[in-house]
């Protein structure tokens, strides 16, 4: 009955410095629709899918402290990219560390500046 996901969310301490990094870094397009919520933030439009990534400037219950630093073994969104080689050209130019996939295959994985984790592959091909 499930179809897709429609969006995920990110708490987030500081809207613009999150769009510095998910809009500029990343070149995720920004979805000016956003209702006026009672707290700040922002929604993101994951390429033509409808598909988007609200970030919500509320405080954070989980601790930054402790979190594994390699972001696929933590609680994580994973986002299918065109060109993995490009993307980490542009995080290396913003000096954002990013770890490759252990299992081998084309992917890799980093935090955003609250420390939530993202994966990125170029094909995604779950397996069962």
């Amino acid at each position: 009955m499930i179809k897709s996901i429609a969006h995920a969310s990110f708490l987030v301490d500081d809207v613009q410095r999150s769009l510095a990094f998910y809009c500029g870094v990343l070149q995720i397009k920004q979805n000016m629709s956003r209702p006026n919520f009672p707290f700040d933030g922002a929604w993101l439009d994951l390429g033509d899918s409808g598909q988007q990534l609200h970030l919500m400037q509320l405080p954070n219950p989980d601790s930054k402290e402790g979190r594994p630093d390699h972001g696929g073994k933590d609680k994580h969104v994973a986002l299918v990219v065109d060109n993995l080689d490009e993307l980490a050209k542009r995080l290396d130019a913003a000096n954002i560390t990013y770890s490759r996939s252990k299992s081998g295959r084309a992917a890799f994985f980093c935090r955003d500046p609250d420390g939530n984790a993202l994966e990125f592959s170029e094909n995604f091909s779950p397996k069962i």
